[in-house]
């Protein structure tokens, strides 16, 4: 397994009116992040605030190219972005212990937090169809280029892990600065993860390890991202 500093690239926020980012997702142009009664977008270039929706938003945000999803308590909400509506909910595989939210290949990744498991589910129903164990508590799930990433944040530490998506195993490990902690995680599809940074009310952009010129395992994850 290979270990090493994370290498913060930059924060965005503080932001106007949030005290706390939960989950971060990537729709190709925006950021969008979780922030308690709302889901707000910045550009990633300007750091500028662009929009805000007024919609529960308590943990993991995923983006599957069209849609929003969203956990809420103990259920995920899909949420057309550009109205704001909820068009459908399903249940979420924790009963409300959930953290960390990814789209890819056609489904939902989903973090369960104390559990220390991530699911993937379908999008439709809710129904799990497989889970990997962590030992590490869960806080924030991404894929990029077939390599499946989720944050970790136990007391001050925290890490971006690649991991194995049939085992589990770590594959490699990202140590944040103590004290910064990783609230939600999120690819752009290159060379950047973006970070929820829970009650510093900020998002880290922090740099994804290069993989040389044989990086992409052609997932799809690029088009989808969260």
């Amino acid at each position: 397994m290979k270990r090493s500093a994370a290498e913060i690239l930059r924060e965005y926020g503080t932001f106007p009116g949030v005290d706390r980012v939960g989950g971060v997702t990537y729709d190709g142009r925006q950021v969008w992040f979780a922030a308690g009664d709302t889901l707000n977008a910045f550009d990633p270039v300007s750091g500028k605030a662009l929009r805000s929706i007024e919609v529960a938003a308590h943990a993991g945000t995923a983006f599957d190219g069209q849609h929003l999803f969203q956990i809420v308590e103990d259920r995920i909400q899909k949420i057309d972005p550009d109205t704001g509506q909820v068009l459908a909910t399903i249940p979420a595989p924790g009963g409300g212990g959930d953290s960390g939210l990814a789209w890819a290949e056609g489904t939902l990744w989903v973090g369960e937090y104390r559990e220390r498991k991530i699911h993937q589910i379908d999008p439709r129903t809710g129904a799990i169809l497989r889970s990997i164990p962590s030992n590490r508590f869960v806080t924030g799930v991404t894929w990029v280029d077939g390599e499946l990433w989720h944050g970790t944040w136990e007391n001050d530490a925290s890490e971006l892990r690649h991991i194995d998506a049939r085992t589990g195993a770590v594959l490699e490990e990202l140590e944040l600065p103590a004290g910064i902690g990783v609230s939600g995680l999120e690819s752009d599809g290159g060379d950047r993860f973006f970070c929820g940074g829970g009650n510093s009310g900020k998002v880290r952009a922090v740099a994804r390890p290069r993989r040389g010129s044989a990086a992409s395992s052609g997932s799809g994850n690029k088009v989808t991202h969260k």
